[in-house]
């Protein structure tokens, strides 16, 4: 079984990490079974966060009685530190625990550092020195704000989308991270489910040594697909770099990332969501995303202006107009279909 460790944090860790956020679409019975199942086969590192409605709860359902043989990273996305504070503990509570290993600031707009106002990094010093938290982390999908994690030395664990549709400067972004001893965590390494091909996006994380990516689960048998490369870990051979190469040249103009650099848009779309939201119904929970305001939301791409702000803006090179137009078409089909179900 290959092995992580998550730079000076020392945390060693399975290959295979658990993205939690698809087991708030299943039940928790199902969901305490799976994450078992995972743990017995192999798999010790589990990623969630406090904005996933259930899945802490999930978690802490699974690991009560076994929490010191696994490695838990949640996150907050706090505003300030009274706030924060009142996470943690929920958190805590949640997962039937009285520490979190990796606790990770959750994708914020601008970069937490100390004397920034915020109070929040101050706030998770004084929780480590309490013991409440072992490791301060951060997420983001912006590269600026990543680029400027690694380079501040103020935290141990970075989490970035990264997986075999990443361009060269997110790669840079993780050879930064070794060289800085700061552990990498893959959020996206299936691209929000735009990959399918397990093998191949296992195979081009064996390629990054100091990377532990985090695959989204909810069904058992994507957890087998994964569980088998613990001790058949798959080799980039010709057949797999042929579908990497195929799938770059077919999909990568289809990854938002969410980073936001396109915003704010002339025409008051939410680009940074309106762009995702075929993903996000692929693997998050649903009501959420069919209420009238998240379709009013949808609505408004049919006023795109095709200004180009966007594409101009977009540090991945994106088509976002057409990007943004073939996840409104999904998204009038899914809701026809689910209507229809009802």
């Amino acid at each position: 079984m290959e092995k992580v460790i998550l730079g000076s944090t020392g945390i060693e860790v399975c290959k295979n990490g658990f993205g939690c956020l698809p087991i708030q679409r299943i039940s928790k019975d199902e969901a305490v079974y799976l994450l078992q199942k995972a743990f017995y086969n192999g798999v010790n590192f589990f990623d969630t966060a406090r904005g996933y409605t259930d899945s802490e709860e999930k978690l802490g359902a699974a690991f009560k009685h076994i929490r010191h043989r696994l490695i838990i990273a949640t996150k907050t996305k706090a505003k300030n530190a009274k706030e924060f504070e009142k996470q943690l503990d929920q958190s805590l509570s949640l997962l039937q625990t009285d520490y979190i290993d990796i606790y990770q600031f959750h994708n914020h707009e601008n970069f937490i550092e100390p004397g920034d106002g915020t109070g929040l990094y101050e706030a998770a010093l004084k929780a480590k020195q309490a013991g409440k938290i072992l490791h301060i982390g951060i997420t983001n999908h912006r590269q600026h704000i990543a680029k400027k994690a690694v380079e501040s030395g103020l935290y141990e664990t970075l989490q970035f989308p990264f997986s075999y549709l990443a361009s060269e400067s997110d790669i840079e972004i993780v050879e930064a991270c070794k060289k800085a001893n700061m552990g990498f965590i893959a959020m996206k390494a299936l691209s929000g489910g735009l990959i399918t091909n397990s093998a191949a996006a296992y195979g081009f994380m064996r390629r990054f040594d100091g990377v532990v990516p985090i695959w989204g689960i909810q069904r058992e048998s994507e957890l087998d697909e994964f569980l088998s490369y613990n001790d058949n870990p798959p080799a980039l051979d010709n057949a797999l770099n042929a579908v990497i190469e195929r799938d770059k040249e077919e999909l990568q103009g289809d990854f938002c990332r969410g980073c936001g650099y396109c915003m704010p848009c002339p025409a008051g779309i939410e680009i940074n969501n309106c762009a995702r939201m075929s993903l996000f119904l692929k693997r998050s929970p649903i009501a959420p995303e069919i209420t009238p305001a998240s379709q009013a939301k949808m609505e408004k791409i049919k006023e795109c202006l095709h200004c180009g702000h966007c594409t101009s803006q977009c540090p991945y090179g994106l088509d976002t107009p057409t990007l943004l137009q073939k996840n409104y078409e999904f998204y009038k089909k899914f809701l026809a279909e689910y209507q229809a179900r009802a």
